[in-house]
């Protein structure tokens, strides 16, 4: 799976507007532009999708520009990425298309493979907040994920180790 910079970008501006509101005043895209190197008018597409997700509220006028809608630590990684129209599949299918990843309407033998782990990824961004990003908080959180499933990411034994081993 690929996230495009459509996604990526919006992650970091929106990291950067939690990491720079300081009280009531709003964070021009200006300077996330500068601060982040992204185009001023790609972040504008951006923080429009991301104002109609409600993630965002513009203060216009003098002194103008945007501010989070809620605390950083009540909005979640997976819904600046949803608000700007991102995707989170691994699969080639498009979802609810008839049409299959072959090519016909047949779906290819690893499907429900990569099925499963775009909801993975959709699952561990649901549990990343804005919060977490900004204080990097965020190595190690597959890891404590895993050991809330009650996976230990131990191996089981296959046929010639478990022969070994007895």
């Amino acid at each position: 799976m690929r996230l495009s910079t459509k996604g990526r970008y919006a992650v970091m501006a929106m990291a950067d507007l939690a990491a720079h509101e300081e009280g009531a005043r709003p964070v021009s895209l200006a300077e996330i532009a500068k601060r982040q190197e992204i185009s001023l008018s790609y972040l504008e597409q951006l923080f429009a999708k991301l104002r109609r997700g409600g993630l965002v509220k513009s203060v216009r006028g003098p002194g103008g520009g945007y501010r989070l809608s809620r605390p950083s630590p009540e909005v979640r990684i997976a819904d600046i990425i949803l608000a700007v129209d991102e995707p989170i599949t691994a699969t080639r299918c498009r979802q609810g298309s008839p049409k299959g990843c072959t090519g016909s309407t047949g779906r290819c033998v690893t499907h429900d493979l990569w099925e499963e782990l775009g909801r993975h990824i959709l699952v561990f961004l649901a549990s990343v907040s804005l919060a977490d990003v900004v204080e990097r908080r965020v190595l190690g959180r597959a890891h404590a994920l895993e050991g809330a499933a009650g996976t230990n990411g131990e191996t089981k034994p296959d046929g010639a180790e478990a022969a070994a081993a007895a």
